[in-house]
Protein backbone atom coordinates (compact mmCIF):
# COMPACT_ATOMS: atom_id res chain seq x y z
CA UNK A 1 0.00 0.00 0.00
CA UNK A 2 1.37 3.29 -0.80
CA UNK A 3 1.71 6.02 2.02
CA UNK A 4 0.44 9.09 2.49
CA UNK A 5 3.51 11.36 0.92
CA UNK A 6 3.49 9.11 -1.69
CA UNK A 7 -0.36 9.73 -3.02
CA UNK A 8 0.12 13.74 -1.94
CA UNK A 9 3.07 13.11 -4.81
CA UNK A 10 1.07 11.54 -6.97
CA UNK A 11 -1.67 13.57 -7.08
CA UNK A 12 0.47 16.35 -7.73
CA UNK A 13 1.54 14.91 -10.95
CA UNK A 14 -2.57 14.71 -12.42
CA UNK A 15 -2.98 16.51 -15.29
CA UNK A 16 -5.88 19.41 -14.67
CA UNK A 17 -8.66 17.28 -16.03
CA UNK A 18 -7.74 13.96 -13.63
CA UNK A 19 -7.20 16.09 -10.24
CA UNK A 20 -10.73 17.54 -11.09
CA UNK A 21 -11.94 13.93 -11.42
CA UNK A 22 -10.52 13.03 -8.36
CA UNK A 23 -11.80 16.03 -6.47
CA UNK A 24 -15.13 15.57 -7.14
CA UNK A 25 -14.75 11.65 -6.53
CA UNK A 26 -13.04 12.43 -3.06
CA UNK A 27 -16.11 15.12 -2.20
CA UNK A 28 -18.79 12.59 -3.39
CA UNK A 29 -17.03 10.19 -0.68
CA UNK A 30 -16.82 12.93 1.89
CA UNK A 31 -20.43 14.00 1.66
CA UNK A 32 -21.45 9.94 1.85
CA UNK A 33 -19.16 9.65 5.07
CA UNK A 34 -21.37 12.79 6.73
CA UNK A 35 -24.37 11.34 5.04
CA UNK A 36 -23.96 7.82 7.01
CA UNK A 37 -22.64 9.33 9.90
CA UNK A 38 -25.89 11.62 10.33
CA UNK A 39 -27.98 8.43 9.48
CA UNK A 40 -26.27 6.19 12.30
CA UNK A 41 -26.38 9.12 14.90
CA UNK A 42 -30.29 9.51 14.14
CA UNK A 43 -30.76 5.82 14.30
CA UNK A 44 -28.83 5.93 17.76
CA UNK A 45 -30.65 8.35 19.33
CA UNK A 46 -27.60 11.14 19.08
CA UNK A 47 -29.86 13.62 17.22
CA UNK A 48 -32.92 13.82 20.02
CA UNK A 49 -32.22 16.76 21.52
CA UNK A 50 -32.48 18.48 18.09
CA UNK A 51 -35.96 17.20 17.94
CA UNK A 52 -36.84 18.19 21.41
CA UNK A 53 -35.13 21.87 21.07
CA UNK A 54 -37.27 22.35 17.83
CA UNK A 55 -40.49 21.11 19.65
CA UNK A 56 -39.34 23.69 22.63
CA UNK A 57 -38.99 26.64 20.74
CA UNK A 58 -42.47 25.89 18.64
CA UNK A 59 -44.49 25.41 21.66
CA UNK A 60 -43.05 28.68 22.88
CA UNK A 61 -43.60 30.11 19.81
CA UNK A 62 -40.51 30.96 18.75
CA UNK A 63 -39.72 29.41 15.75
CA UNK A 64 -38.29 32.46 13.06
CA UNK A 65 -39.58 31.89 9.35
CA UNK A 66 -36.99 30.44 6.73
Amino acid sequence: MLALKEIEEQILLLPKKDFSILRKWFYGKDFEEWDNQIESDSKRGKLDFLFKEALSEKQNDQLKPL
